[in-house]
């Protein structure tokens, strides 16, 4: 037998449908990859391989930032770029991938806040780590009011210009701060903001309304994180015992009320009847939501995120989205 038909076929990816993020110029899946896990809970081997796996499956961005790694201590800056950087050069999947950034946070010296020095610091720095030539995305992690917004506008302007980033979001803005600086440019030119990032998931659904005017009149882009209430909405913590069972437990405490009780009761209907996992419902209940154009989602193990990626094809029907609805109700 030739020697050439003992060897493994290359793993072709899958063609999975596109969505616009808004006017970026960016054609995404309907999920991405939410790398705040790297160098924390995921390691840099198990991270390689969730990489593979998210791109085989047709999955085209993954989000990081310069201050994403270990938490506590003082952890160098940029680990979480770091092991997505040494990824992308092992794969040779660069041109496949779309690399979504951030910057703004404190995450090495001179590199918090969005002065023009600071931009442009934190930029490189996060070029050098991710180990390429250009960012697809990146976005101001946290609004910095200290700063006139014409010199952000201004250091985002000349980067574009360098071809050293594509295009530009904001994350933490508030709807008043995210339209002012849109506003900069008469005519909401790439030096622009054009994707707003921000935590939106079944529990917090209504995060999104205050920005909704800015939204349609802007034509921004919609990347929710958070889209599972850091594990919550999975149906993994139901009782003050199963907070200890994640790095991350204690942060869902205050989801363990009345009403998020009834939202996991109402996922575990919409699951049974559909023969799905309540995270998968939940994803499939956010992407349906008008004006959101990607969940960002995280995992740690393969497993899990087979779970997760199949929410991308699951259509539920109105009397789902109805029950998820009428559950997530505000109290009172």
């Amino acid at each position: 037998m030739s020697r050439n038909l003992l060897k493994t076929p290359p793993v072709r990816p899958r063609v999975l449908p596109m969505r616009a993020l808004g006017r970026s110029g960016l054609k995404v899946s309907a999920l991405g990859f939410g790398g705040n896990v790297l160098g924390w809970t995921v390691d840099e081997a198990r991270g390689f391989q969730l990489f593979d796996a998210f791109t085989d499956a047709g999955h085209n961005l993954i989000d990081t930032a310069n201050s994403y790694g270990p938490r506590g201590g003082d952890p160098a800056p940029g680990a979480s770029e770091a092991i997505l950087g040494r990824w992308l050069r092992r794969s040779g999947k660069r041109n496949q991938v779309l690399v979504a950034t951030k910057g703004g946070r404190e995450a090495g010296i001179g590199e918090a806040g969005l002065s023009k020095a600071a931009i442009v610091l934190a930029v490189e720095g996060s070029l050098k780590r991710l180990q390429t030539d250009r960012i697809d995305l990146y976005l101001a992690h946290v609004d910095d009011p200290a700063t006139p917004q014409q010199e952000s506008h201004e250091a985002h302007a000349a980067l574009l210009k360098a071809g050293k980033i594509r295009a530009l979001g904001a994350s933490n803005f508030s709807p008043e701060r995210l339209a002012s600086a849109i506003e900069l440019d008469p005519q909401w030119g790439p030096a622009s903001y054009q994707v707003l990032q921000l935590g939106l998931n079944l529990h917090a659904r209504a995060a999104l309304e205050p920005y909704r005017p800015a939204l349609k009149r802007l034509g921004l882009g919609v990347q929710a994180h958070s889209a599972l209430a850091r594990g919550f909405l999975t149906g993994k913590y139901r009782c003050e015992a199963d907070l200890a069972k994640a790095a991350r437990g204690d942060s869902v405490r205050p989801l363990l009320s009345p009403r998020g009780l009834r939202i996991l009761r109402a996922l575990d209907g919409v699951s049974v009847d559909l023969g799905v996992t309540p995270a998968q419902a939940a994803l499939a209940w956010l992407l349906a939501q008008p004006g959101v154009d990607q969940a960002l989602v995280s995992a740690t193990h393969l497993g899990q995120l087979a779970d997760l990626l199949s929410a991308a094809e699951l259509r539920l029907d109105k009397a789902a989205l109805d029950l998820l609805e009428r559950a997530a109700e505000p109290e009172g």
